[in-house]
């Protein structure tokens, strides 16, 4: 089902049922899973892979040329899996380096204008609100919200079921399970509504509000004292505060506080 007026390349690989809408550009070396929708004005390019069942709004440009200067013009990568959500004027680019494709996972929404640069690794059920932008090398976990006109600074980790508010300036890692906000970006409490939907026990999400308390509603206290304490309480067994704790161990840009 390929509108007379698209422009297909032969060396284009499409699923049964992909649908491509009026004035679509579909490049060499694309791979279109089966059930793709393409509604009209949508470009795809480069060595861009995608799963099943994507769908594309009118002017999507995805699988573009990275931006950064180093690139050598050498073959890059994009890989993209099932049921992902690109509404109108979002823009995906490839990967820096052949060895590292940027990724994005399944069952995503990219609202209209959001942006995701080179190198950047997204998980699964993912939101970008209109007019995100995330910078080069960003890594974004499962569940993560990201609200419209946020900009996330590069090489920054967003932690999964993280919620960042709109306009924020993001310049450190997001701590999972954790709303932050700001101009720079602060945390400001439990993501507990989020949680609560995503169905996590009571228990676990009471646990997290004490870590939280200990980690962050104490601006000036020194972090590594917090974070040892927290391991040694009975707080710091529990799965969800051992996630937020080693996410955080593991920060090398610092963690928003």
């Amino acid at each position: 089902m390929i509108h007379p007026t698209a422009i297909v390349s032969p060396l284009a690989t499409l699923g049964r049922n992909v649908r491509v809408g009026p004035f679509c550009v579909i490049g060499a070396n694309v791979v279109l899973g089966d059930d793709c929708v393409l509604h009209s004005h949508v470009v795809l390019e480069g060595h861009s892979k995608f799963g099943r069942a994507n769908e594309f709004f009118a002017f999507a440009a995805i699988g573009g040329k990275t931006q950064d200067l180093k690139y050598l013009g050498e073959p890059t990568y994009l890989e993209v899996g099932d049921h992902n959500v690109f509404r109108e004027n979002t823009t995906v680019h490839r990967g820096t380096h052949a060895e590292l494709p940027t990724r994005i996972g399944s069952h995503n929404l990219f609202l209209c204008y959001s942006h995701v640069a080179h190198d950047c690794q997204l998980g699964d059920s993912i939101i970008l609100s209109n007019s995100v932008a995330l910078a080069g090398h960003i890594e974004v976990g499962d569940h993560a919200i990201v609200s419209g006109f946020a900009a996330v600074h590069q090489f920054c980790r967003i932690g999964m079921h993280a919620l960042i508010g709109g306009l924020s300036r993001v310049v450190q890692d997001v701590p999972p399970f954790m709303i932050v906000e700001g101009n720079p970006a602060k945390t400001r409490g439990l993501n507990a509504v989020g949680l609560q939907r995503r169905g996590f026990s009571e228990d676990a999400i009471k646990e997290l509000k004490t870590a939280y308390k200990k980690l962050f509603l104490k601006k000036d206290a020194n972090l590594a004292i917090a974070l040892s304490s927290l391991k040694a309480s009975h707080t710091g067994d529990i799965p969800q505060v051992k996630q937020l704790i080693d996410f955080i161990e593991k920060s090398e840009r610092g963690v928003t506080r």
